[in-house]
């Protein structure tokens, strides 16, 4: 009963790594995806901003999906689908709004 008296060692808590190793790239995409899509989903509400609403969506669903692709922990992820449905809905209401080139090619 003496490895019940021990005193168990918690992990270190971090704020992007679950695991204890660093995650650079991993964690430097999910900050880009999650700014892209505040912004994307803020914009969205205004019509004449659909150039940038729909422009940061696409980039932003484009890094948040390479961000799925090579993601190491569950808060990676997490924080990555947050910023890919933000960037989603600011994409959509901007291509509904004017589109990504808002009639400059015709």
């Amino acid at each position: 009963m003496a490895q019940a008296m021990r005193r168990q060692s918690s992990p270190q808590i971090s704020l992007f790594s679950t695991d204890g190793k660093p995650h650079p790239l991993q964690d430097t995409l999910m900050a880009v995806t999650l700014v892209l899509g505040a912004v994307a989903f803020v914009t969205a509400f205004f019509h004449h901003l659909h150039l940038l609403s729909s422009w940061t969506g696409l980039i932003g669903i484009g890094t948040g999906l390479y961000g799925q692709f090579i993601s190491a922990t569950t808060r990676e992820r997490f924080a990555l689908i947050i910023g890919l449905g933000a960037s989603a809905f600011g994409f959509m209401l901007g291509m509904a709004h004017g589109g990504l080139f808002g009639g400059w090619l015709g």
